[in-house]
């Protein structure tokens, strides 16, 4: 009998997606409200709810997260030292998409889109994305 791989289900990922959030929010020094905006705004009472497990989240957060996932990848690639990664987050940068704000600042408009050009800026210099 051949075995079968499974598909992680809804309830797996958002789990995982969440642990790993507040792991990268205590590495990057998120404050509560940090959080709340990078998730899109929930209640407070939710987001404490997320933190002692989560079966389900909605599409939009889902999305949030792979994106905040996905620069946290990114920044583990490009700066090793993990210190100097968490680190660039904060640091004010003259690059295009931050007019000299730093990355925290453009992903605290509270938009997905800001999330996405954070993302797609990190990618571009590891060579990930044009």
């Amino acid at each position: 009998m051949p075995l079968t791989r499974t598909e992680p289900d809804a309830r797996d990922m958002a789990g995982a997606a969440m642990r790993t959030f507040f792991r990268i929010a205590d590495a990057w020094r998120l404050t509560v409200e940090d959080q709340l905006t990078l998730l899109g705004g929930p209640a407070r009472s939710t987001l404490f709810a997320w933190r002692r497990g989560v079966d389900r989240l909605p599409r939009d957060v889902m999305e949030r997260l792979s994106y905040i996932l996905g620069i946290y990848k990114a920044l583990q690639i490009l700066l090793p030292d993990p210190v100097r990664a968490d680190a660039w987050i904060r640091r004010p940068n003259g690059a295009v998409p931050f007019g000299g704000r730093s990355a925290l600042d453009r992903m605290l408009k509270g938009n997905v889109s800001d999330l996405y050009e954070v993302r797609r800026y990190l990618d571009a210099e590891r060579g990930g994305w044009p």
